[in-house]
């Protein structure tokens, strides 16, 4: 082999290994925190779990994208603030109207300080982030604090949440904050 093919040949092999070592890197910086880990045993028997369902419910969605944003689980009704860095600021439960947003991620678009929800109550703390068939979708608090079952024949957007909960919204979730649905 001659001199100059030899240099093309290292050469290649060494763009070879870079690209090789970019590509790890990025897979390596994709993988969840919990990979490889053993779950937790409780003592006691429990049942088994299928592979769908999570091992600690107030865990973030792992679909949820990444960044500082708002996580809304329709089958949990379960809100999660998430900081920069990926984990919760809080997490909470709440009470979903009677018309959900498809799953997708969405902005804050408006927010008001006392309104009065579609079902007649008065609420606060208002974060708005879509519409579906006219309806406005966004997450609010009672001010009676009371966050009861929406009237099914009524179509409501409200996710209603404590009026605590509906503080720490108000201040996490401010215009254009990012807004993910999961199922």
């Amino acid at each position: 082999m001659s001199r100059s093919s030899s240099g093309f040949v290292a050469g290649l092999t060494a763009a070879a290994v870079a690209a090789i070592g970019f590509l790890a890197y990025q897979a390596s910086a994709s993988v969840p925190e919990d990979l490889g880990k053993r779950p937790e045993k409780s003592p006691g028997a429990s049942a088994p779990r299928s592979p769908e369902e999570k091992t600690d419910p107030t865990a973030v969605p792992a679909r949820s994208g990444a960044g500082e944003r708002v996580v809304y689980s329709l089958a949990e009704d379960r809100v999660w603030l998430v900081e920069a860095s990926g984990k919760p600021r809080i997490t909470f439960k709440v009470t979903p109207g009677t018309v959900d947003p498809a799953p997708g991620t969405y902005a804050v678009t408006s927010r008001s300080g006392s309104v009065t929800g579609t079902d007649g109550v008065p609420i606060e703390h208002v974060v708005r982030f879509t519409s579906v068939d006219g309806i406005t979708v966004g997450f609010s608090a009672a001010v009676d604090n009371s966050t009861p079952k929406p009237d099914p024949s009524k179509k409501t957007g409200g996710i209603r949440e404590s009026r605590a909960h509906g503080n720490a919204m108000w201040e996490f979730a401010t215009i254009s904050k990012k807004v993910v649905v999961v199922p």
